[in-house]
């Protein structure tokens, strides 16, 4: 049964930076795909936080990118390819949501890294998010798509709330 997450992650942050593309060349192209496997990987250590969970996952499988492709119209421009990108199936789109959180969010992207120490998947390894909770001028310029409230919105109000549960268990929302 696999438990690992790395098919989920490496999908989901192929899906967004196809999705919001660096502006530049290969060294922008790097960096924003640093930042996005970043922020997936926080979102799916969060989602999927113990070894059970990522094996349920393996078992059921995430879902594909087909609503995603759809709330950003994507869809509309892969016609008949999207067949051919059996990858696309691996793709989780409350994952890729709650990356969209983090990413346009840096106050949230540091809780949720913060919030990662409850789960298994950090025990015993030091992992660093600095490109994510931190990012410097050279990161913002690179992911400027990646990073934009605007264009992100859509994907990352799908499952929001869910983030924000997860961050926050218990709280009460005042009316």
């Amino acid at each position: 049964m696999q438990a690992d997450l790395s098919p989920v992650i490496a999908a989901t942050a192929q899906w967004l930076t196809r999705s919001f593309p660096a502006s530049g060349g290969a060294l922008a192209s790097a960096l924003c795909e640093v930042q996005a496997r970043q922020a997936v990987t926080v979102a799916a250590w969060l989602r999927y936080p113990t070894e059970m969970d990522a094996a349920l996952l393996g078992v059921s499988g995430p879902g594909g990118s087909a609503r995603l492709d759809w709330v950003t119209g994507a869809d509309a421009a892969l016609g008949d390819e999207v067949d051919a990108h059996a990858w696309r199936t691996w793709v989780d789109e409350v994952v890729a949501s709650w990356a969209a959180s983090l990413l346009t969010d840096t106050e949230l992207a540091a809780r949720a890294v913060a919030a990662l120490a409850e789960g298994s998947h950090s025990s015993g390894t030091h992992a660093e998010f600095r490109r994510l909770v931190a990012p410097d001028d050279s990161d913002r310029r690179a992911a400027a798509l990646l990073r934009h409230p605007d264009l992100l919105a859509p994907v990352a109000e799908l499952h929001h709330g869910q983030l924000l549960d997860r961050l926050n268990p218990g709280r009460t929302l005042i009316a």
